[in-house]
This record gives structure tokens, sequence and C-alpha cells, in this order.
């Protein structure tokens, strides 16, 4: 037989409960999802990034055990990357067991052993504090829980509130003249990356000219379309035959539930950015020291009825997650719930000027990418020059091809390893 899907999210079933209701409801249902998740016969715990999603979590066991949770974070140095004040603080407000490591801005010894941890190219850099995080956590618990997917369920990325502004556009601006006009201006503005974001309009003039779907691929991916399609060689471009990773986008978009709006790129979303990425990265790195990973806001009942809420209600003017927020204020503190989102990301930009500017040349300029016969060497010279001179920041589309040619070695190392195995029955 086929396989036939029998879940999926049903976006667009509009729910009937406002207001101090809902929260109420929703920090409810978010407890049972959080019980269900306390069974388990092994030490358990949590991760506490000090953001909205590990935080609420966190409360929520509290409340429902009596003993105190144990919580594992990751610290950074460099204060852009650093939440760590943020987790002490609901720490501190629940009582937790909870643990902290430093994690040095220079720990970049993981890179050449992602590709094998992940066997796949895997080009999400979060990965590396991710697998800190974890290896961490297991010196305590056999089984965690994580905060992943409150951004994919009420509306909490930039990103999603760019598109709503791009939409406004897209349906006031006939397409051929948003194609003409904001593609022109997009080829012509000059891409400064180092600019504060108010003066970084490129992407936004690019993304305005696309459709809905292509605008939000070019908001979401690491490659813009035109700079992946001129890596390429020209050989590679003729086996394409003319194929784009916008094709995955319209697929899942001609079988969404809703049509248009944000529903419809969060549900893009919950096909491809969270089970590809996010889940996969978790799951990967908490595999390799057997820890295992619960996600109580991903449970199928509660994702089912938050669908149900209203955009509006998610996204309230600049502010994402805002009924979550509100629902979630008698029991966390205001500077938690309100301050701006952080990344929990790693300097690789600097690293690939410093640390690391020779390993990139090395494995992108001399390594077994263009063996691949896939990549335009003189391309490839140009994104790495580009980068390393501070001309352009291209560190996320670095990352992705050095994950990309420490695959293509895994592979080839751990096929000559298989060759040379005697199987016996």
């Amino acid at each position: 037989a086929s396989p036939r899907q029998y879940w999926d999210v049903p976006f667009g079933q509009a729910m009937g409960v406002s207001g101090n209701e809902l929260g109420e409801e929703l920090v409810d249902r978010l407890r049972a999802s959080v019980e269900r998740r306390l069974i388990a016969e092994v030490p358990l715990g949590a991760f506490l990034s000090g953001g909205i999603d590990s935080s609420a979590v966190v409360a929520l066991m509290a409340q429902i055990d009596s003993k105190p949770v144990n919580t594992t974070s990751i610290s950074f140095g460099d204060p852009a990357y650093n939440e760590s004040k943020y987790a002490e603080e609901v720490a501190r407000q629940y009582a937790t067991n909870h643990h902290v490591r430093q994690v040095d801005p220079a720990d970049f010894s993981l890179v050449g052993q992602l590709p094998g941890l992940y066997d796949e190219p895997f080009a999400d850099s979060s990965a590396l504090p991710t697998y800190r995080v974890c290896e961490l956590a297991r010196q305590s618990v056999t089984v965690a829980l994580s905060g992943d997917g409150g951004d994919e369920n009420f509306i909490g990325y930039r990103r999603y509130r760019w598109h709503a502004y791009e939409e406004i556009l897209r349906r006031r601006i006939p397409g051929s003249v948003r194609r003409s006009v904001f593609g022109l201006l997009g080829r012509l503005y000059p891409k400064i990356d180092w600019a504060p974001k108010i003066f970084r309009a490129k992407s936004t003039l690019q993304a305005v000219a696309r459709d809905s779907l292509e605008g939000y691929l070019h908001s979401v991916g690491i490659f813009p379309t035109d700079l992946r399609h001129g890596l390429y060689s020209d050989g590679f471009r003729q086996e394409l035959d003319g194929y784009s990773a916008i094709e995955v986008f319209r697929e899942h978009a001609a079988n969404a539930p809703i049509k248009d709006g944000l529903p419809l790129v969060q549900y893009l979303d919950f096909k491809t950015y969270l089970p590809a990425d996010i889940l996969t990265k978790v799951d990967r790195a908490s595999m390799a020291h057997s820890l295992e990973v619960r996600v109580p806001i991903l449970d199928h009942t509660f994702v089912e009825w938050v669908a149900g809420i209203p955009p509006q209600l998610k996204l309230a003017g600049r502010e994402g997650k805002h009924c979550f927020k509100k629902a979630l204020e008698p029991l966390l503190p205001h500077d938690i719930l309100y301050r701006d989102k952080m990344g929990f990301g790693v300097p690789i930009s600097s690293w690939f000027r410093g640390p690391l500017k020779d390993v990139v040349r090395e494995h992108l300029l001399e390594g077994g990418l263009l063996d691949t016969g896939m990549f335009d060497s003189k391309s490839l010279h140009r994104l790495v020059e580009e980068h390393q001179s501070g001309r352009r920041e291209h560190s996320a589309i670095l990352w992705a091809l050095l994950m990309f040619e420490g695959s293509i070695n895994h592979i080839r190392e751990t096929g000559e390893h298989l060759a040379g195995e005697e199987y016996r029955i």
C-alpha cells in the first residue's frame, strides 16, 4: 500500500475563545502537554535558554512536580549570543537545580566532526551549541524537555513580521509593477551587511519583487536564488533542468489547508524548517549523547488547538507571540517575556575571517567540493574572498558549503571503511 497522510496541521479552523479565557486555556493545555512528558523512569530535566518557550516549559514543570527541576543552559562570553542571565533568573524563580557551562567563543573543535554526527549536509551552525548543551544535560539527566516549536506555533520569528509587511505591498501593487520596479531597485541597492538594519533594504526589495512563496523562501533561505545558481557549474545547471528549491514550497502550499497569509508560511515551516532543521538538529545532537528530548509545545493536540488562534492575536503590531506572552505573564518576569529575541548562534563570521580562515580556503577551494563537478571555481573563490576581506557577509553560505564538503568526505571515508570490512552471518 502507498503511504497515506493521517494528520496535518489544521490551520484555518477558527476557535471561540479570546482574552483572559484564551490565556487561561492556553496555559492549561500546555500544562497538560508538559505533564504527559514527565512520565519517566530515569532522571528527567529541561533545557533552559532564558527564552520564552523553554522558560514556560520549566515554569510548568515546577508547578506540576514538587521536586526541583533539573535545568541546563549554555553561557557564551559574547554578549550578542549570551542569554545566561535570563536563564539564571528563571532558575532562581523556580528554585531549579541549574547546570550552566561557559562555552569558549573559540570552541570550533566540533566543526570537523559535525558531518559525521549528522550523517548529511546539515547547514545550521547552531548545531554546535546544541551539541554542547546536550552533552552537559546528559551528565545529570537521561530525558530533557525542550521549548522547540513556540516560534512556529505563535508567529515568533521576525521573518513572519517582515512577510506580513511585504504581503501588504503585494496586495496593493500589481505583480508586473513589483517585478519591474522593486526588482530593479533590489538589483541597484547596495548590499551593506555592516550597516544598521534600517539601511539594509536590498533583501526586502528583492523579496517584494517576488510572489508570496518566492518572497518567503528568499527570507528564510541561506542562499539567495541568484547567488545559488551562480555558484553552480554549467553542467550541473543543465542537469537541474530548471528545477529550483521553490518547488518544495509550491508542493506543500498546494496541499495546505489555508492558501495565503501568515498561517500559510507557518504551515510551510511546519513542513520544512521545523522537521528538517530544528528537530533534526536536536535529535542528532541529543542521540550523540544518548539523551532523549521531548517537545511539549509540539504535542499534536496542542498544535491543533493553537492553529485555530487567529493570526492577529499571535502577531499584534510588531510583537510576535502576543497571546502566548500575555498568557504567561502570571508565570514569568516581564523582562523574560518582552525582551528582544536572541538567536542560539555562534560567531562563525569572525571564525571564517580569523582562526578558520585557512580551513575555509582549503576545504572550499582545494577540497572535494570542486571534484563533484557541481560548483563553479571562480564563483567559489569570489565568495570566499568577499567574506574574508570584509566586503560582504557570507558566513552562513560558507558554513553550508563547508558542511556539504565535510559530508562528501564522510561518505568517502565511510565507503572506504565498509569496502574493507568482512561481513559474516
